[in-house]
């Protein structure tokens, strides 16, 4: 029999963590992987999923939340003991990620994490402007358009998850606009297209790709975006662009563009061609 008492009653299961652990770092955007200073470091699935929990914390996590976490399915005695078991076998470069104490585990001094460069990014681009050339370029749109631990189903991972698309799209639009006020129109068109990749049927991506065109000086562009975004949300949700999108390409074209169309009592998948 598991007790408790008796489990909670521990000393660290490794010898004290280094003062730093300099040249780690856990990535977690596009999949997990932890690396060092001379390239990937293997950690085991359940070693995997201890040091992303952890990652997604700014501070100390106690043992307790981490085991019940992880191991929603067992008991609180079961998944204590599983969580003392995942420390054990932990390698030395895991071990090394972390700091651990009787009581809770938290990332070493020196460890990294993507995800907290990434926020700390987007946060920078949802502040007024202006923004550093760096925030504008590429590599920051390739970060912003990184999901967090995909195929990961655990519900503290959609949590996050969710909560880091939120906020990626918000900071990728804001990349628009800064390009577009620095007249870097090419690049202003493909962040506004990964923006609307990442969800078609957000109307504010759809917004930010048409004002590009029209601060390009292609009406043409931008009636063409705005059809093909009507069609999508009538066809997949029965709805109409809102009037202040109608609002950007209302007189450039015909006079049935921008006007709103007939809404579905049906509407069928939320995507063409899914399931």
């Amino acid at each position: 029999m598991i007790i408790l008492s008796d489990l909670l009653d521990t000393t660290p299961v490794s010898a004290p963590n280094p003062p730093t652990a300099t040249g780690l770092r856990v990535t977690l955007l596009d999949g997990f992987q932890l690396t060092g200073s001379t390239g990937a470091v293997p950690v085991s699935g359940g070693a995997e999923r201890l040091l992303a929990f952890t990652a997604l914390h700014h501070r100390a996590v106690g043992r307790l939340l981490v085991a019940g976490s992880l191991w929603t399915n067992s008991s609180e005695g079961h998944a204590y003991a599983a969580l003392r078991s995942t420390l054990i076998r932990m390698n030395d470069a895991g071990r090394r990620t972390l700091l651990i104490t009787p009581s809770s585990l938290e990332l070493a001094p020196g460890v990294t994490v993507d995800l907290h460069d990434a926020r700390a990014l987007a946060h920078r681009l949802l502040d007024a402007g202006p923004h550093a050339a760096a925030d504008l370029g590429v590599e920051a749109v390739a970060t912003l358009s990184s999901e967090l631990l995909p195929l990961w189903y655990d519900e503290w991972v959609l949590v996050e998850a969710e909560d880091w698309r939120q906020l990626r799209l918000h900071a990728l639009e804001a990349v628009v606009d800064g390009l577009v006020e620095a007249r870097r129109f090419g690049d202003a068109t493909a962040a506004a297209g990964a923006v609307v990749r990442a969800d078609p049927l957000r109307e504010s991506a759809h917004a930010a790709l048409i004002r590009v065109h029209l601060a390009e000086g292609n009406q043409s562009e931008a009636v063409h975006a705005f059809t093909r975004f009507s069609r999508l949300l009538r066809a997949n949700l029965g709805l109409a662009p809102t009037p202040g999108l109608r609002s950007l390409v209302e007189g450039r074209a015909g006079p049935g563009v921008g006007a709103p169309g007939p809404v579905l009592t049906r509407p069928p998948s939320r995507y063409p061609g899914s399931r």
